[in-house]
């Protein structure tokens, strides 16, 4: 993680008080958004750029896991779930379908929350140094089948 950058983190928990925690806590570290519903999480997506978002897995009218579901697949962002609950079927279904980094237990502490979000920012700067490679890759390779097709009208 670059030292002098902030990275925005999206929060939603439907419970104010864990929202407050969560603020607390991290916002020395990182750009804090919070929302109390996965709709409200969506509309703050769409108005901010967003590397992490962390969601709790039981909310009213939306899970965890139906919001991330909701979101355009992005390599730029990682993808967490916070649960009190241990259901193996809420567990499956983050990792397959909500494309998450990791689910995280509550009650969490804030050492190992701490790591783990440096960990997924450690992920999400591999994914963008890949992607920005492969985009390099490919003007090299346009560049080089231009040259190519030079050299063969130059036969000619």
């Amino acid at each position: 993680m670059q030292d002098n950058e902030k990275y925005n983190i999206l929060y939603v928990d439907d419970e104010q008080d864990n929202i407050l925690v969560f603020k607390s806590a991290f916002r020395r570290h990182y750009n804090v958004f919070t929302a109390t519903s996965g709709r409200e999480g969506m509309q703050l997506l769409a108005k901010n750029n967003v590397s992490i978002i962390i969601t709790d897995q039981r909310m009213p009218q939306m899970t965890g896991v139906e919001f991330l579901q909701s979101l355009p697949d992005q390599p730029e962002n990682m993808r967490m779930i916070l649960s009190g609950y241990s259901d193996m079927k809420d567990i499956v279904e983050a990792i397959n379908i909500g494309k998450i980094f990791r689910y995280v237990s509550k009650p969490w502490s804030f050492e190992e929350l701490k790591k783990t979000i440096d960990e997924s920012i450690t992920e999400l700067e591999r994914r963008r140094d890949v992607l920005k490679r492969l985009d390099e890759l490919d003007a090299e390779n346009k560049n080089l089948k231009i040259k190519m097709n030079e050299l063969q009208n130059a036969r000619i």
